[in-house]
């Protein structure tokens, strides 16, 4: 290798460094760096009086009786189809991993044929004489939580309209349905 082509290499590597160097000042320039007083991040920990940790208002539900006016049993019954798989629905249907709900509307809690119940469902049973509209209201928002200890596995009917819906479909799943409630 002669003296010429080693000048070119070493030259280059000269300029590559000088044009690094180069563009590292003028970044500096155009991007002018500002240095915290306090380095780090600062963790804000929320308080009892942060704004931000206040609890939202539940909206107010109207009352199952109010909600029954206006309840669609066809309605219902599109929405019964997500306990199909555990309940029958139909008179004299067996017992499957939930008890049949056939004329469940006025029936005692814990209380169908046939069926092993959970020792909480049971004692729930024994408190409260029979399934009301507003029982029921309660029970499918949140299964685990009306009755806790429920071997139950659904997570409940959050929409107001699906509970009313569902509500008025199983009152029709009777010979004598109960009759509606007073407002």
């Amino acid at each position: 290798m002669d003296s010429f082509t080693l000048n070119k290499a070493a030259g280059a590597v000269l300029m590559v460094l000088i044009l690094t160097m180069g563009v590292g000042i003028v970044s500096d320039i155009i991007f002018h760096p500002t240095i915290p007083g306090k380095p780090g991040y600062e963790i804000v920990v929320a308080s009892a009086e942060d704004s931000t940790s206040e609890v939202e208002a539940v909206p107010e539900v109207a009352p199952i009786s109010e909600r029954l006016i206006e309840a669609e049993a066809s309605a219902g019954e599109k929405v019964a189809k997500k306990c199909a798989a555990c309940h029958d629905f139909s008179q004299g249907g067996a017992n499957k991993v939930g008890p049949g709900l056939w004329d469940i509307v006025g029936r005692k809690p814990g209380g169908h044929e046939g069926f092993g119940y959970s020792s909480a469902m049971v004692a729930y049973g024994e408190e409260h004489p029979e399934w009301t509209f507003e029982e029921l209201d309660h029970f499918l928002l949140a299964p685990k939580k009306h009755v806790s200890g429920t071997t139950m596995g659904f997570a409940g009917l959050r929409k107001p309209g699906d509970r009313a819906d569902m509500i008025a479909y199983l009152r029709e799943l009777s010979d004598a349905p109960k009759p509606l409630p007073a407002e």
